[in-house]
């Protein structure tokens, strides 16, 4: 490394290391090796590995030629090429968070699903725990817990569908705030008049917002749902009506059991997305309405 900085040699080979702040002026070069295999954000480093004096520089990305890209992969290299302008950074951050989806800072996932929550709506939930914390209490945080659902399908909305980084991002920060069936319909109904037809992805996340409404009223801290049925958690492992679901369990038997860890299972024969996410919706509003008819 030192001697390709001082210039007694005239070509590094290195892994992509380099991308951490390197600053060799005499660097004019790049070529990146399996381009599609990097992150935005890295390949946004690496570029800047080069190009740092008045002299022109070069950076050559380089693809398999024997193998098809996937979609992603091919998304963050058109991305990169787009912007090559000064301050591009900011843009390139912002395709990264629209591909990966923002990671939870109140939490431990490091990418998710930025179509449920946007950045900001992040930044104010923390400032407020933030403020709990400094006060002493945790009671109004403890509101806003958010659930876990997997379903096995894709929930976004494409930007064949949305262009606009901007205007997809701020329908992703307005799905946050919505949670009744009116909200989402009228939701739904602006889109169309908008952007035309839902597309399956788009159908599919606001299936996942009135899911995410259900958990919330039933007390559902997890479900992951695939072709043969479900697994529920409830928060803290209490259901507001236990004597009902004990009855629900018992009289279906044959579908339904408790797991040692106190996780409800649920027999289905759903093949399909749509199918999945019908049959969540049909078994937690059951739940729902198990929640609203507390025991005496």
């Amino acid at each position: 490394m030192t001697a390709f900085y001082d210039g007694k040699i005239d070509v590094l080979v290195s892994t992509n290391i380099i991308e951490s702040g390197l600053d060799i002026p005499s660097a004019n070069t790049l070529v990146v090796h399996r381009a599609d295999m990097f992150g935005l954000s890295q390949l946004y480093q690496l570029r800047g590995r080069i190009g740092r004096s008045k002299q022109r520089a070069y950076a050559y990305l380089t693809t398999p030629a024997d193998r098809k890209l996937t979609d992603t992969a091919e998304r963050r290299l058109q991305v990169l090429q787009s912007l090559d302008q000064l301050g591009a950074g900011f843009s390139i951050a912002s395709h990264d968070l629209d591909i990966r989806g923002a990671g939870n800072l109140l939490g431990e996932e490091q990418s998710g699903h930025v179509r449920e929550v946007g950045i900001e709506l992040y930044q104010e939930m923390l400032e407020e725990a933030v403020s709990q914390l400094r006060l002493g209490g945790d009671a109004e945080a403890d509101e806003q817990w958010s659930p876990q659902i997997n379903i096995g399908t894709s929930v976004l909305i494409p930007e064949s569908y949305v262009p606009d980084l901007d205007v997809r991002m701020a329908l992703y920060r307005r799905l946050a705030g919505i949670e009744s069936a009116a909200e989402i319909d009228q939701f739904a109904a602006e889109l169309i008049d908008r952007f035309g037809a839902l597309p399956d992805e788009v159908r599919h996340l606001l299936d996942i917002v009135a899911i995410k409404a259900l958990c919330r009223q039933a007390q559902v801290e997890k479900i992951d749902a695939g072709p043969k049925g479900a697994t529920l958690s409830f928060r803290n492992n209490v259901f507001p009506n236990p004597v009902g679901l004990v009855r629900l369990i018992a009289e279906h038997q044959s579908t339904m059991r408790v797991r040692p860890d106190q996780k409800v299972v649920v027999a289905r024969d759903w093949p399909t997305p749509e199918m999945r996410l019908k049959g969540v919706q049909a078994m937690l509003g059951q739940l729902v309405r198990l929640a609203e008819r507390k025991a005496a």
